[in-house]
């Protein structure tokens, strides 16, 4: 009885361990957890015409969440001290870098609020040309291409006035209260957008590689 319940149990163990090998060699959970959304998500064969987006806010938020590039987790940097809530979902694209050493960021223009951490697919159709605290900065403005109220957008000068008012008033107003300046200075074409994601997808390939994995061990700030 003793022997045959050693054998079941050494069974058991080498059944799970097996299974745990499968998991892992096909790419399923145990690989998927792991997964860095800025190194691991690709940008899309199609960049920079069409390609991913990673959102960290939801629009309608004012929790403003970063990338802590150690982990991949969101990390809740703050609360907006000013009383707005982000006009667009906010985040990033994947395996592109920045002069400030992060990820581009990018607004998506869609009809609904979407969680942090969803895979979007996106056209930049322009882009937001801004200092933010004397340092430039740009914000790439696209649409989702699965919501049908905004996927034949394909140039910023097709969205009505008020709506490019709204994101410049938001980015021009939410650091107030934390006594820091931001200043938009112009919004750019379609051409110009795809153009800072091409450069910034050079950038990253310089830095890490095409297979980049987790190499970052800051957040972003």
């Amino acid at each position: 009885m003793r022997n045959g319940e050693g054998v079941r149990q050494r069974n058991e163990k080498r059944k799970k361990k097996n299974e745990k090998r499968k998991l892992r060699r096909d790419g399923g959970l145990c690989s998927a957890a792991m997964a860095h959304p800025w190194h691991d998500v690709p940008i899309g064969k199609d960049a920079p015409e069409t390609f991913l987006a990673v959102v960290e806010i939801p629009k309608g938020d004012k929790v403003k969440y970063e990338l802590h590039k150690e982990t991949g987790l969101l990390f809740v940097d703050r609360v907006l001290y000013s009383s707005v809530v982000y006009p667009a979902n906010y985040g990033f694209i994947p395996q592109t870098l920045g002069d400030d050493d992060d990820p581009l960021d990018v607004l998506v223009l869609m009809q609904e609020p979407v969680a942090p951490l969803s895979l979007l697919r996106v056209r930049p159709i322009g882009m937001m040309a801004m200092f933010d605290e004397g340092k430039g900065d740009e914000k790439i403005i696209c649409v989702h291409l699965d919501d049908p109220e905004y996927s034949s957008y394909a140039d910023i000068g097709e969205l009505r006035g008020h709506r490019l008012l709204e994101l410049r008033r938001f980015f021009e107003d939410y650091k107030k209260l934390e006594h820091k300046t931001v200043k938009v200075r112009e919004f750019l074409g379609p051409v110009e957008a795809q153009e800072a994601v091409r450069k910034s997808m050079e950038l990253y390939r310089r830095r890490y590689g095409a297979k980049a994995g987790r190499r970052q061990t800051k957040k972003r700030t």
